[in-house]
C-alpha cells in the first residue's frame, strides 16, 4: 500500500475545481507606486504581478479595489466603480492565467470609522448596491475569485465591530451588510469561481472573529483569510490580544491559527511570514491550510524558487521547524 507522503508547503490545493501549485499565496498589497492617477492599471503594475505569477506562487490576490469613487483609502487607489475599468483589470487576469496562476480580485470600500454608527441607512443601502455591481465586473474581468475586504477598520469591519456598530436599524446586526451581499451575489459564483473574505481576527476580540468567521462559513464563503480587525483601545502593546508566550510567530498568525479550529472552510495566514521555515511551520503541522507571504514577495518576486532551495536544504541536513 502506497503511503500518504506529506503535506508541505509545496503540496497543491484544490478548492473548488481550481488548482494551487503550492501552499503560498500573495495576499493583497496595495501598490500605490505603480498605480495611475487616476486609479487605472498600468503596465508596470501588470508587470508586477506577472513577475509574480512567474515566480511560481500559488495563488495571487489583487489589491483592494474600490467599489465606490468616494470611498476609496487614497486618491489613487485601484478603482472598479464602472465598467470602463475592466479593460485595465482584465490584463491582470490575464497573464496570471497565461502562467497558470489562479488569481482573486480583493473589492473595498474604506468606510467612516467609529463614525459607522451615525451614516444613513440610505447610504449604506448604496453601497451594498455598489458592491454588488462591482462583483458583477470583478467577473467580467476574468478572475478566478473575488475577496471581499472586511479587515483592517475598512467598512465591513467597522460593521463587524461591536466597538464601532452601536446602531439600531438592520445594519445593527454586525453582519447584516455581509450576509446580505452574500446571498444577493450567489447566483454568479458557480463550481470554478472563489468567494473568499478577508476578516479581522479581532473584532475586537479573538472571540469575536471565531464568531465573525463562523457567520460567514454560514453564508457560504468558499475561503477564509484572518488579518486584523478593529483593535481594543485597553491594548497598549503592539499584539492586541493574549498570545501564548510559545507560540513562534506574529499575533495575527496567531489568530489564523485558533480560528481554524473552529472552521471547516480553508484558511489563509497572514502577516510578517517572511521565512520559508516559518510558511512551513504552519503547513506541515496543519494549523492552516494556505500561507500568506507579501512584503517578502516585493524584494524576491521568485520567493517560493528560494523557498524550494531553503526546504530542501533544511530536511537534507535534518534542520528543524520553529
Amino acid at each position: 500500500m502506497k503511503i500518504k507522503e506529506k503535506v508541505n508547503l509545496f503540496t497543491e490545493f484544490n478548492i473548488k475545481g481550481i488548482t494551487l501549485k503550492n501552499r503560498v499565496v500573495l495576499p493583497p498589497m496595495v501598490r500605490f507606486s505603480l498605480i495611475g492617477k487616476d486609479g487605472r492599471v498600468t503596465d508596470e503594475l501588470v508587470k508586477w504581478y506577472e513577475d509574480i505569477a512567474v515566480g511560481g506562487v500559488g495563488m495571487i490576490i489583487l489589491e483592494a479595489c474600490c467599489v465606490a469613487e468616494d470611498g476609496k483609502l487614497r486618491d489613487n487607489q485601484i478603482g472598479i466603480w464602472d465598467d470602463t475599468f475592466i479593460e485595465g483589470l482584465s490584463k491582470i487576469a490575464d497573464v496570471c492565467r497565461k502562467h497558470k496562476t489562479p488569481s482573486l480580485i480583493q473589492l473595498h470600500h474604506a468606510g467612516f470609522k467609529e463614525e459607522i454608527a451615525t451614516v444613513p441607512e440610505k447610504k449604506l443601502d448604496e453601497i451594498l448596491e455598489e458592491f454588488i455591481m462591482a462583483f458583477h465586473r470583478a467577473k467580467k474581468c476574468g478572475f478566478d475569485g473575488i475577496e471581499i475586504h472586511g479587515a483592517h477598520t475598512y467598512l465591513i469591519s467597522q460593521l463587524h465591530s461591536k466597538l464601532w456598530n452601536k446602531r439600531k436599524d438592520k445594519y445593527g446586526d454586525r453582519l447584516y451588510f455581509t450576509r446580505e451581499l452574500i446571498k444577493r451575489t450567489k447566483d454568479i459564483f458557480n463550481d470554478n469561481f472563489i468567494l473568499g473574505i478577508r476578516i479581522g481576527g479581532n473584532e475586537p476580540t479573538l472571540d469575536d472573529g471565531i464568531y465573525v468567521a463562523k457567520e460567514v462559513e454560514k453564508a457560504g464563503v468558499d475561503l477564509i483569510h484572518v488579518s486584523s480587525g478593529v483593535p481594543d483601545p485597553s491594548f497598549k502593546q503592539d499584539r492586541k490580544i493574549e498570545v501564548p508566550i510559545e507560540f513562534p510567530l506574529d499575533w495575527v498568525v496567531y489568530l489564523g491559527v485558533e480560528i481554524k479550529k473552529h472552521v471547516k472552510t480553508p484558511l489563509i495566514a497572514v502577516r510578517a511570514i517572511r521565512k520559508e521555515v516559518e510558511a512551513s511551520y504552519l503547513i506541515e503541522n496543519n494549523l492552516v491550510d494556505l500561507v500568506a507571504v507579501g512584503r517578502a514577495m516585493i524584494s524576491r518576486p521568485h520567493w517560493i524558487s528560494w523557498a524550494k532551495k531553503k526546504y530542501n536544504f533544511r530536511k537534507n541536513t535534518g534542520g528543524k521547524l520553529l
